[in-house]
């Protein structure tokens, strides 16, 4: 049954950050179906009012706070999207909030956690487990049809630098000034902006004429004789009325805590969640798992009464980032990647948790020290696969910043290497504008047996799987050029990686979160460190070994080339890694000259392939990375990349 609850509201006390929640839409989830032992869930559409306190401690951290226009009561207020799905009735649900980042204003939880099925909810595993299942709209810039925004004051009178970059992947005359056709910052004064390009990020950039190219007045820009493919290309221009970025981990900080601790009158449509929600997890993605590592950075991990927020963090293939969440003239969609979003203040220092020193500048520094020892600190998983370690600097989550010593963990950390993976799962063996094919590793088997553990460690104490990654001390963990990766036809090694630098933009930009030198100014790299990988077949030799890397029928990896159809055909394909199929036959690899033993001489054909599949997945069970319930569909996989291989 659907009902459009427009005018439904859930006031909440005048001192709550959260005043109002407005429902949108309910709706009985496919058709009201029974999922276990939790009943039938529903989906509620909101839209939440908050006003927070300037003048609390949990909200100075805020940038531009007191820039950002008040009501008479003295609170900034702001508004955002939220969606729930919770069991019908609380009471069978598993008391457990999973709460997801959004990734650019979209939905990508039920796909990580529940592979397969024919809609969004995938094989309802979550809903089976007991789940509510929460996402607030946290950036304010996303593009329009994406389901979840928030809605920020801005900071009226103020101008700043703003700077937009891109790379074409073919000759066109237009691209938008915004990463990912998210709503772009409006150019003022344009003859002020300078337009440059460049080959490669470690190559000096060349003015660009302002005669050549004109904004367009759409978000765009415009080149007269068009942009070139695989070129990188830096407009700088001036902008103003910046909004406050900061409300977003603000509204995710209140918005879970609201369903945790309450406010509202106990007969509202989540009045009473409180009273069966007695923990969170935060779940955030590659862009979302930064935030979460910046939302622990400034502190955001405790509300406006000092009450722990989320008990887990989980950030997944954030590698060692944080982003442009909580600075003036915030761009957050922008990353860091070999050949896109180069040198915004992403992969910045500090990366590890505990205090750390950098030797370049002297400053000693921690990602936990605003949180560690508060009343905020929760337990933290960080998981990254091999792409990570290539592309987005997850070594130094884990080593000292000169890249010389492991480093030690904060009691309540864990940190999982998901070897030869890249970036997404799952990804189709096929070559997608890269040299090699495209990893299929799917490495969310691996992602629902720890959300099991994450679950038992913070609601019985249950210790999780120890870490599992490359370490200097261990020798697992090298510079990429001391890599000894098997010579195959037709591969071609990178030449290259993906380097943190040293950044400087600016005087104010650490304590006020103030970009003036832009670009920024460029330092030193942070040494970037790479598992090993076994001589016999390229593929690594640390971390989390899924059944693809136990028992393998090729070679993964984390990295990939681009093919020269996009340009630069010798960098590294940003976000994507490679599936190298080894020889069927001992003939066939002796003729094509790959040095690595074939499928013939590994296996006695498809049976004893399947039954050492099976040995692995048992072990991996065994080891907790995998749900024992998961290993017939594991294997299914398995048999289906032998066939892919075989055929």
């Amino acid at each position: 049954m659907r009902h459009f609850l427009l005018l439904a509201v859930l006031a909440l006390g005048a001192t709550a950050a959260v005043r109002h929640v407005r429902v949108v839409d309910r709706t009985d989830v496919l058709g009201g179906a029974s999922f276990g032992s939790a009943g039938p869930y529903e989906r509620l559409v909101m839209k939440a009012e908050f006003a927070v306190d300037p003048k609390n401690p949990a909200n100075r951290i805020i940038t531009d706070i007191d820039r950002a226009p008040k009501g008479d009561d003295g609170r900034v207020g702001f508004f955002a999207d939220a969606i729930v799905v919770k069991p019908r009735d609380p009471a069978r649900g598993n008391g457990t909030i999973l709460f997801e980042v959004s990734n650019r204003g979209g939905m990508g939880l039920l796909r990580m956690f529940d592979p397969g099925g024919t809609d969004e909810y995938g094989d309802r595993h979550l809903l089976e487990q007991g789940y509510t299942l929460v996402w607030t709209g946290w950036q304010f810039d996303v593009p329009q049809q994406q389901p979840l925004k928030m809605y920020p004051p801005v900071a009226r009178g103020i101008t700043g630098l703003v700077r937009s970059e891109f790379v074409p992947s073919a000759t066109t005359m237009i691209m938008p000034l915004a990463d990912r056709n998210h709503v772009p910052y409006e150019p003022i004064d344009p003859e002020t902006a300078r337009l440059t390009i460049r080959d490669r990020p470690d190559k000096p950039s060349h003015p660009i004429a302002n005669s050549e190219w004109q904004f367009t007045g759409h978000g765009a820009i415009h080149m007269h004789a068009g942009f070139e493919p695989g070129k990188i290309y830096e407009l700088v221009y001036r902008a103003q009325d910046p909004p406050i970025a900061g409300l977003g981990p603000a509204a995710i900080r209140d918005f879970v805590s609201y369903l945790k601790y309450g406010g509202a009158s106990a007969t509202s449509a989540l009045g009473d969640q409180p009273r069966f929600l007695k923990r969170a997890i935060g779940f955030g993605v590659s862009q979302s798992g930064r935030l979460l590592r910046t939302f622990l950075y400034y502190g955001f991990n405790a509300d406006e009464k000092n009450r722990r927020v989320f008990d887990g963090v989980w950030a997944h293939v954030a590698g060692a980032g944080r982003g442009s969440f909580n600075i003036r003239f915030a761009q957050p969609s922008r990353d860091g990647h070999p050949l896109m979003n180069l040198f915004y203040p992403t992969d910045i220092f500090p990366f590890t948790d505990l205090p750390e020193r950098d030797p370049d500048t002297g400053v000693t520094a921690g990602l936990l020290d605003r949180t560690l020892n508060t009343p905020g600190a929760p337990k933290i998983f960080y998981t990254n696969g091999s792409y990570e370690y290539w592309g987005r600097a997850a070594s130094l989550i884990h080593t000292t910043a000169d890249g010389k010593q492991d480093v030690p963990t904060a009691a309540d950390t864990r940190i999982y290497f998901l070897a030869g993976t890249q970036h997404g799962p799952n990804a189709k063996p096929v070559r997608n504008h890269t040299q090699n094919l495209a990893n299929p590793s799917d490495y969310r088997w691996t992602l629902r047996a720890l959300l099991d553990a994450m679950n038992a460690w913070i609601k019985d104490g249950t210790p999780p799987p120890g870490s599992q990654y490359p370490r200097i001390d261990a020798r697992q963990l090298a510079s990429f050029d001391a890599i000894s990766f098997p010579r195959m036809p037709g591969v071609e090694f990178p030449t290259s990686i993906y380097h943190a630098m040293h950044l400087d933009f600016g005087p104010d930009f650490e304590s006020k979160g103030i970009v003036s030198n832009e670009p920024p100014k460029i330092g030193e790299p942070f040494p970037q460190l790479v598992s090993l990988v076994s001589v016999k077949d390229g593929n690594e030799i640390a971390g989390v070994q899924s059944v693809d890397l136990r028992v393998p029928v090729a070679t993964y990896t984390g990295w990939n080339l681009r093919s020269g159809d996009i340009g630069a055909p010798d960098m590294p394909a940003d976000m994507i890694g490679s599936f190298i199929p080894f020889a069927r036959t001992k003939a066939e690899r002796e003729r094509t000259r790959d040095p690595r033993p074939s499928l013939e001489e590994r296996y006695g054909g498809r049976e004893d392939y399947l039954n050492k599949a099976k040995a692995a997945a048992e072990q991996l069970v065994s080891e907790r990375f995998l749900l024992p319930g998961d290993v017939p569909r594991v294997l299914e996989e398995s048999a289906t990349r032998w066939d892919l291989v075989t055929q």
